[in-house]
């Protein structure tokens, strides 16, 4: 089956900046991929990532580089091994899932034997700011089903108890993207559960894993950058609790899928995280969100405007996208 691929870059900009221990951001740039075939239209998203080396003119290399295979009818398990993990392989992937879906008048769900996707809790994000700007975050949220706190190394006690006292309620996830020691994850371990923290997602830089090696938590400890594909699982299973899957990360959801299994079956919890994107990037990782104890796709709520038909997000629960919009018909 002959295809046409048409990949372009795609700017967003936020409603307001979005901060994280590594620096603020307040536009998403996503690579957005269009696979036509027997006129019908797959369409997928990534988000490239400067922490990984990526950036939105080499994922456009690599989609340009495997164009005539994806064009001439590669297999998303043959994507496998023409696209290395990431973005870029994101964005074809899903594209090629949807387009299947379109073709088959099948939706994703219902090729996988799942049912459909129902309105989802996720987290929503109280960015790293000064206190008294979190503790108005905070507020804003407390009645939210989760709560996903961005934190650093400054005064990562003060920024916790503060979100934590104007939102007395939720579930609460932390996240200080890797800027912590060992010696703060061990000294903090009374606090998280003092403050009933439900997760600490990545504290340490990933590659500094082994410290975490016979470390007994008082709360899971999720690997985000330190996990990126199935193949990790091996070596993190003895450090963490969690697997955060991103399909950035995972290069689609193909890879997504299958790092989920490998979690499951090294007894590890699964989460679903996402970049700061549109909708379309959202509506696959849906997929993997319902079979994961910790949901964390709020991105496209930080957008000023966001794709069409979109998910909507109320009260910390998102809305499936409208039919049609993505992997389904």
């Amino acid at each position: 089956m002959l295809r046409t691929i048409v990949a372009r870059s795609d700017a967003f900009p936020l409603a307001r900046p979005f901060r994280i221990s590594r620096g603020v951001k307040t536009v998403a740039e996503v690579v957005t991929v269009e696979i036509v075939a027997d006129g019908a239209t797959g369409r997928g998203e990534g988000v490239p990532y400067l922490r990984y080396g990526e950036s939105i003119a080499g994922a456009l290399d690599d989609i340009a580089n495997a164009r005539g295979a994806i064009a001439d009818g590669a297999t998303r398990e043959e994507l496998l091994a023409l696209m290395p993990a990431g973005a870029a392989r994101n964005a074809v992937d899903c594209a090629l899932w949807d387009l299947e879906s379109k073709l088959s008048g099948r939706g994703v769900a219902d090729r996988l034997g799942r049912p459909d996707i129902a309105p989802t809790p996720t987290a929503m994000t109280v960015g790293l700011d000064a206190l008294s700007a979190m503790a108005g975050a905070a507020r804003a949220l407390a009645d939210v089903p989760l709560i996903k706190i961005k934190v650093d190394r400054t005064d990562p006690e003060a920024q916790i108890r503060v979100v934590r006292d104007a939102a007395p309620n939720p579930r609460i996830i932390v996240d200080p993207n890797e800027s912590w020691t060992i010696a703060e994850v061990e000294r903090l371990q009374p606090l998280l559960a003092e403050l009933r923290i439900d997760l600490l997602e990545q504290p340490l830089p990933a590659g500094e894993d082994d410290a975490l090696e016979g470390l007994e938590p008082l709360i899971p400890i999720a690997a985000d950058e330190s996990a990126h594909v199935a193949g990790d699982v091996a070596a993190l299973a003895s450090k963490y609790q969690v697997i955060n899957i991103k399909l950035d990360k995972t290069g689609g959801l193909t890879g997504a899928l299958a790092l989920a299994e490998a979690a499951e079956a090294a007894g590890l919890g699964v989460m679903t995280g996402c970049m700061i994107s549109s909708s379309l990037s959202i509506a696959p990782a849906l997929i993997v969100a319902a079979r994961s104890a910790f949901v964390d796709l709020d991105g496209p709520l930080w957008l000023a405007v966001d794709r069409e038909g979109g998910v909507e997000g109320t009260r910390g629960i998102l809305t499936p996208p409208a039919a049609g919009f993505w992997g389904t018909t």
